[in-house]
């Protein structure tokens, strides 16, 4: 799945996406920018870091850790406007809009939101596995 360039152009903050592909078995999403730049995103790292009112609330304090997404996949890459994409995950979730900046962020703070959500988990006891249902 892929969204090239004709769809992902944005103005604001000259942050330009050219092309998006989503590696279906590393279930990773490949960003390229504009600049030449390409960044590896996993869909676990995309969803644990939605940008929708329902994973960072409405101010930084009531941002919620999400865990059990380590196996996320993405379903679809939906273009908005020519600034962002709409990421459907495989666990239903695709209420947030990925402005280009947005993943420009995430890609360039990668390692560290990564180590913060790690510690995040860790502190409250969660996991990234999913829970085991009993059956």
């Amino acid at each position: 799945m892929t969204i090239s360039e004709e769809n992902a152009q944005a103005t604001s903050a000259q942050v330009v996406v050219s092309d998006l592909t989503y590696l279906s078995a590393q279930r990773v999403l490949q960003v390229t920018f504009a600049t030449g730049a390409i960044f590896s995103l996993t869909a676990e790292y995309l969803r644990v870091e939605s940008p929708s009112a329902e994973v960072q609330g409405h101010s930084p304090s009531e941002k919620k850790i999400i865990a059990g997404r380590r196996f996320v996949g993405i379903t679809a890459l939906e273009p908005v406007g020519n600034y962002a994409v709409r990421i459907v995950f495989d666990d239903l979730h695709e209420t947030g809009l990925y402005s280009w900046q947005y993943l420009d962020k995430l890609a360039r703070n990668q390692d560290k939101i990564w180590a913060d959500y790690l510690c995040a988990l860790k502190e409250r006891g969660l996991s990234r596995d999913p829970e085991k249902r009993p059956m």
